[in-house]
């Protein structure tokens, strides 16, 4: 069994991202929302977000709490389809050298925690393409 880690991660044989559109201006956010920020209409539609996308900017975290292993990359994604998607980028070595501004990555999850009954917790990140 398998648990996402967050809300807006929809796994099974296709893991996507699944955003909140607003149905008047077609912002698009995570999580839930009383109202767009963009026009504070109050409607919103469950939009699946494109897998792949381009690098917009990273940093590299060196770091974090006590458990969170690192150094990482914390980096923002802009997807196919224009939503922007703070995320790590993953599978790559975390050296600005072989990062580029631009790289097309692709979404993808993997298991961060385990409970006593085999319960897997399961994050997402941006791997290059």
């Amino acid at each position: 069994m398998q648990i996402p880690l967050v809300d807006y991660l929809v796994l099974g044989d296709e893991p996507h991202l699944q955003a909140n559109e607003c149905a008047n201006c077609g912002a698009r956010f995570f999580g839930r929302r009383n109202a767009c920020a963009h026009c504070g209409h109050r409607e919103f539609n469950s939009v699946r977000v494109s897998d792949t996308g381009t690098l917009r900017t990273f940093s590299i975290v060196y770091r974090a709490a006590p458990t969170i292993p690192t150094p990482y990359v914390s980096a923002i994604v802009l997807t196919d389809d224009g939503t922007s998607v703070r995320s790590n980028l993953i599978n790559i070595e975390p050296d600005p050298a072989k990062i580029t501004l631009g790289m097309k990555v692709k979404l993808d999850t993997y298991v961060v925690g385990t409970d006593d009954d085999g319960l897997e917790a399961v994050a997402f990140g941006y791997a290059p393409v």
